[in-house]
């Protein structure tokens, strides 16, 4: 800590080191912003999104890695009740870094026969990885005539496994149009610690519903899905936060050149429909939204009698509201049965 004049009594000194400290790790610790960190992960549904699964089990495993920056500018000006003619004024500064590293393990099981004219699936998304955050903070002030700075820095890192979600859903092909409604839900049982900056787990349970289109013409190799859902998330017994109802839309198109080979481009849109609540809430509504866009390449392959696939795709996020951006990549190795080989280009 730097103060700008040695004339500071000892009272005054230790006034300005105890707000600064509140300031710095409590109006500016990333740990009371969950809204920053929401339940759906923007960019989970691509390729085939909504081409029906053949019956029987499958398989995918999805190696998921973010770099992330983001910051606040926090300014406050309050008179201390003990000094009625001084002002206390402080501006904050913060820069958060994060790191994410995670694997998703998706077992899954498609049902036959066909319901409602479609095939009915159920998946269990199962994340296990490191996270690593970094908050470097500055606090510029004056207390009356008197300038002061402190600076300080803390990072965490978590190796654990995050929230299973299983999820359900509903499939069905008709010739080029494909349809698909799904419910998933987030189990809070993954590693949280509200006292801890880094977090694997939300801490609390969350419910999203949505549903997505493919286009698929097996002639020309044309490709384009969509995948849109609401997400409701339960309150934080923790901490007493609720997010806000969430909104978000996958969107992807791509071309077959071969029976093996695709390439396309992704994007993603996450917005924030209604407001944080609840008394942990202190930084009010707090309603954030991303953007992003990015390339995609795939390609399938036999395994034994199986049909596998591997695709990447990275993103590029923009258009950030109170939310850390940066770029993400997803790298995604699946298996199935044969009939998971739909793009046949004649």
């Amino acid at each position: 800590m730097a103060i700008a004049s040695e004339r500071c009594s000892p009272r005054l000194l230790i006034l300005i080191s105890v707000l600064t400290f509140a300031t710095i790790f409590g109006r500016g610790s990333p740990s009371a912003d969950e809204s920053g960190a929401s339940f759906w992960q923007p960019g989970t549904f691509a390729n085939l999104a909504a081409v029906p699964g053949p019956p029987g089990w499958s398989f995918s495993a999805t190696y998921f890695h973010a770099t992330l920056a983001g910051g606040s500018n926090v300014a406050t000006a309050d008179t201390l009740p003990r000094f009625p003619r001084t002002t206390l004024s402080l501006k904050l500064d913060a820069d958060i870094k994060t790191n994410v590293d995670i694997a998703i393990l998706n077992p899954g099981y498609t049902f036959d026969p066909p319901i409602w004219g479609g095939r009915l699936g159920f998946n269990l998304f199962l994340p296990v990885g490191t996270a690593r955050t970094e908050i470097d903070a500055l606090v510029t002030g004056a207390l009356g005539p008197i300038g002061f700075a402190a600076q300080n820095s803390v990072s965490d890192r978590l190796t654990s496994f995050g929230d299973p979600a299983p999820q359900l859903s509903w499939k069905s092909n008709q010739g080029a149009n494909n349809f698909m409604i799904y419910t998933r839900g987030g189990v809070p049982i993954g590693a949280y610690n509200a006292d801890r900056i880094v977090n694997l787990g939300d801490g609390h349970a969350s419910l999203d519903n949505g549903f997505g289109y493919t286009y698929f013409n097996a002639a020309t190799g044309l490709e384009f899905s969509a995948v849109t859902g609401l997400t409701y998330n339960f309150k934080n017994p923790h901490t007493d936060y609720q997010n806000g109802i969430d909104w978000h839309l996958d969107l992807e198109a791509s071309r077959f050149f071969t029976k093996q080979f695709f390439v396309g481009a992704v994007g993603y849109y996450f917005n924030q429909l209604t407001g944080d609540s609840g008394s942990g809430a202190t930084l009010g509504a707090y309603i954030s939204r991303i953007a992003a866009a990015g390339p995609e390449i795939g390609m399938l392959f036999p395994v034994g009698e199986m049909q596998g696939s591997l695709s990447l795709r990275g993103y590029w996020e923009f258009a950030t509201q109170n939310r850390s951006s940066g770029w993400n990549t997803w790298f995604v190795f699946s298996i199935a049965p044969p009939e998971k080989a739909l793009p046949i280009v004649k």
